[in-house]
């Protein structure tokens, strides 16, 4: 029983400690302009993987991409990476998605998402209060990169679209549930 609580106590130092240090804390945040380097980026390689994606961009008026989220936990975990809202081509604002968990989960893993904001009314709610909780709001709908083959601009009805890319790591589950989005002093 003591060798497993130690057991149990270190993987919980290494997984936070792990987490610590690739976290980036106020000494290490990106800049603007580093934040926005690699937004584009990430955009740019989601839009050359899915035709949907870059069709949705077009027809998006605003574009939120979080290019690295780094998540990790062993019982209790958390993620974060930071942001730019991108419209019409250029970076109007930088946030913050950070996230908690507890339950059944171990591992590391690093990714990137970004939200197709639809219609006015939604991308006003981003700002609305002091963050934004996923699943309390607009209606989000998370598409998967091989269904977005299906995808029409004609059929779109929700007010964002979520595409997850760039996954890398072992941890398993993703998703948008406890997600918390702020916006960023950059």
């Amino acid at each position: 029983m003591i060798k497993s609580i130690t057991i149990f106590a270190a993987c919980m130092v290494f997984v936070f400690g792990a987490c610590a240090l690739a976290l980036p804390g106020p000494a290490g945040a990106a800049s603007a302009a580093e934040i926005e380097r690699d937004a584009r980026k990430a955009l740019e390689d989601l839009y050359a993987k899915s035709p949907a994606a870059k069709a949705l961009g077009e027809k998006a008026v605003g574009i939120l991409v979080f290019p690295g989220i780094l998540k990790g936990g062993f019982i209790v975990g958390g993620q974060y990476g930071e942001g730019a809202l991108i419209q019409e081509g250029n970076a109007v604002a930088f946030y913050n998605s950070i996230a908690a968990s507890y339950g059944l989960q171990a591992g590391l893993q690093k990714f990137g998402y970004a939200l197709f904001f639809m219609t006015d009314p939604a991308l006003k709610w981003i700002d609305k209060s002091d963050g934004w909780e996923l699943g309390v709001g607009p209606n989000i709908v998370v598409v998967d990169l091989g269904a977005a083959a299906a995808m029409t601009t004609t059929t779109l009805q929700s007010d964002v679209y979520a595409f997850f890319f760039d996954q890398k790591g072992l941890m398993a589950g993703i998703g948008l549930q406890g997600t918390k989005i702020t916006k960023l002093d950059k």
